[in-house]
């Protein structure tokens, strides 16, 4: 099962993490969190790794929707959005919502789910578009 929607951007890593959280914000969804993992595990362990941020994104109404339907659903809402360098690219990856029905068969997700995805969608759109104008 493909559980992501992804795209690699030619932009440094920490152009392309301002740029999506303005996508992202575009699209209606907040970043509530963000985690330098990188940091994190030169902090905690020592140990080296490339660029990598996680962004909590939250859409509040979409999120509500999804609540209503299954209070468990919070464990698969479709917030992280990860921000990895990779071979002198940048890879922006979102969880798939439909991810959110297929596992739990809940069809009350669906709507949610198609909507939660068009909006993602439209944010890694206007982040290839962006990054395509500028080039």
């Amino acid at each position: 099962m493909k559980y992501d929607l992804t795209v690699t951007l030619d932009l440094p890593h920490d152009d392309a993490v301002a740029a999506v959280r303005t996508a992202l914000k575009d699209q209606g969804f907040g970043v509530l969190t963000e985690i330098d993992v990188r940091a994190t595990l030169r902090e905690k362990l020592g140990a080296e790794m490339e660029p990598y941020v996680i962004l909590g994104a939250c859409n509040p109404p979409l999120a509500q929707r999804a609540l209503d339907v299954d209070r468990t659903i919070g464990l698969l809402l479709p917030c992280n959005v990860v921000v990895r360098a990779d071979a002198g690219h940048t890879v922006v990856q979102a969880l798939a919502p439909d991810v959110m029905t297929e596992m739990t068969g809940q069809e009350g997700l669906r709507p949610v789910a198609e909507e939660a995805g068009v909006r993602l969608r439209a944010a890694l759109d206007a982040l290839t578009a962006q990054v395509t104008e500028a080039g």
